[in-house]
């Protein structure tokens, strides 16, 4: 089960995202299992960058994995401030540039990775791939 949790008040997530990322997980060939997304400001999510990962920059997303076999698990913090400011500095739509983020975790969880260049366009393709989806 997917579900949203919120650190800040931002303005809510549309609920409806729910099913499509489901869908992406099950065309992904995996299962839903216990799913949180938090949704937070860069602050929050910075503090967490430094603490578990030793990172000392601001990101729009950190997933821990608990995947276990084929059933996704996990947590997903998610910066809605760098969200849109990424949108802006990128002339991008908020909406498309949360979906592509919250899409991004799910395929994290799914096994993707983006750490070479290689991986990075592997998970650009998914990314777009399942945009034109929604």
């Amino acid at each position: 089960m997917i579900q949203f949790f919120y650190e800040t008040q931002p303005e809510s997530v549309n609920s409806d995202y729910i099913q499509w990322l489901e869908s992406i997980i099950i065309s992904e060939g995996k299962k839903p299992g216990e799913i949180n997304y938090i949704f937070c400001d860069d602050e929050y999510l910075l503090k967490i960058n430094q603490d578990y990962l030793q990172h000392d920059y601001y990101t729009d997303i950190i997933t821990f994995d608990y995947v276990k076999g084929k059933t996704i698990n996990g947590e997903i913090f998610v910066s809605l401030q760098r969200i849109s400011d990424n949108a802006s500095t990128l002339s991008r739509d908020y909406e498309e540039e949360l979906r592509r983020v919250l899409a991004h975790g799910i395929l994290h969880l799914s096994g993707y990775k983006d750490k070479t260049e290689e991986e990075e366009k592997l998970m650009r393709s998914k990314e777009d791939f399942y945009l034109n989806q929604y």
